[in-house]
């Protein structure tokens, strides 16, 4: 009879753990903001244009995107540099950009001195000045030459576009898409439709013009599709920042 009764709770379990497996078989996966249908790959951070890509995460775990726009300066975005719990922008000493991080590897890495932030960025309400999500960064040492730098150029609707950074579902290596386009440009705003999705925030927007890629803008929102929005600093004025 105890042997019966075990076999009877065994056989149980294994129908509940099947119930319970088809349960799970139904229930619709959450499709990440921002990808949607699109198609993401592995990019090699060793080779032009992606040379100037990097890894920024500060020394509480935040972890996000940047490039490179001068030898010892990186751009991201400034939400990336904002801590919730205290209401308060990072201190730069706590910031690291870990250039071309593939897989627990980089190229070099520096710690920030001072960061860079538009006064209009309000980070309580960041999606009613999200033209004003972004931040540039002044490390303690150069980590690139010129010759590896991308220009800043204008973006305009229908130009072919690429976006590559470390996303949330693959944190340890650059992933992106190098088969998507310019939307529309919306002022200082650029809408696209690359699949990325949160941990591409500071990723550079590049975009194919007059046969050459160049950074458009900082990729600072993605989309409950496929898609997002960069913050274009083609025109922006130098004057209009404040330094941290």
């Amino acid at each position: 009879m105890l042997r019966m009764k075990t076999g009877l709770a065994a056989g149980l379990s294994l129908m509940i753990a099947a119930a319970c497996g088809h349960a799970d078989a139904r229930r619709p996966v959450t499709a990440l903001p921002g990808v949607g249908q699109g198609e993401r790959h592995a990019i090699d951070v060793g080779h032009t244009p992606w040379r100037m890509l990097g890894r920024v995460q500060t020394e509480l775990g935040a972890r996000c995107t940047g490039f490179m726009v001068a030898p010892s300066v990186i751009m991201t975005a400034a939400h990336c540099l904002w801590r919730e719990e205290v209401a308060g922008f990072v201190q730069p000493s706590s910031v690291h950009f870990m250039l071309g991080y593939d897989t627990g590897s980089w190229r070099g890495t520096a710690r920030a001195v001072r960061f860079i932030i538009a006064p209009a960025y309000d980070p309580f309400h960041p999606l009613r000045t999200s033209q004003a999500d972004h931040a540039t960064v002044i490390l303690d040492h150069p980590l690139i030459t010129s010759a590896d730098l991308v220009p800043i150029v204008a973006a305009s609707p229908g130009l072919p576009a690429m976006l590559a950074g470390y996303q949330q579902d693959r944190k340890e290596l650059a992933i992106g898409d190098s088969n998507c386009h310019v939307v529309q440009v919306r002022g200082q705003l650029i809408d696209h439709d690359c699949a990325a999705t949160k941990g591409a925030s500071g990723a550079p927007l590049l975009v194919l013009k007059n046969g050459s890629w160049g950074i458009a803008g900082i990729d600072v929102l993605a989309h409950d599709g496929q898609g997002g929005t960069a913050v274009g600093f083609a025109t922006e004025q130098s004057s209009d920042k404040t330094v941290r």
